[in-house]
């Protein structure tokens, strides 16, 4: 599996140059058998103005790591695959660091697909909760 995993990092890793992803230095870290991890730095270039994580680039994550997910986890060959509707609740303000998030599929249908994304601190605390719905579309 090892193999495996870190030739899946190391596709989803190399599709980010030159994207927001890149901008953002999102970086997938973790993947498992339900599951894709992405981190992100936190630092001024994603703070609000007062200092604290921007709640945009915190979708910008979660919405990165969940679309990759699907990516992973459908027939990419056959589907491409696209965002349609992202939720956020942030409980947690975040100063430095990192934040990582993790995408677990809560439905997988042939068509939509239903993700949770949690975004927590190095310590494990939670940040934000995010849902998110992609779309597959057939490659024709």
């Amino acid at each position: 599996m090892t193999e495996h995993k870190e030739k899946i990092l190391s596709i989803c890793n190399s599709i980010c140059k030159n994207t927001l992803m890149e901008t953002l230095e999102i970086e997938y870290v973790d993947v498992g058998e339900n599951y894709l991890t992405a981190r992100m730095p936190v630092s001024p270039r994603v703070h609000q103005p007062d200092g604290v994580l921007h709640g945009g680039a915190s979708v910008a994550l979660a919405e990165s790591v969940g679309s990759a997910a699907s990516y992973i986890f459908l027939d990419a060959k056959e589907f491409f695959v696209r965002g349609i509707e992202i939720s956020a609740n942030h409980v947690r303000s975040i100063q430095d660091g990192f934040v990582y998030a993790k995408a677990h599929i809560l439905h997988k249908g042939r068509t939509t697909q239903l993700w949770e994304i949690k975004i927590t601190d190095e310590e494990g605390n939670l940040v934000s909760n995010c849902k998110l719905t992609t779309i597959a579309l057939p490659r024709k």
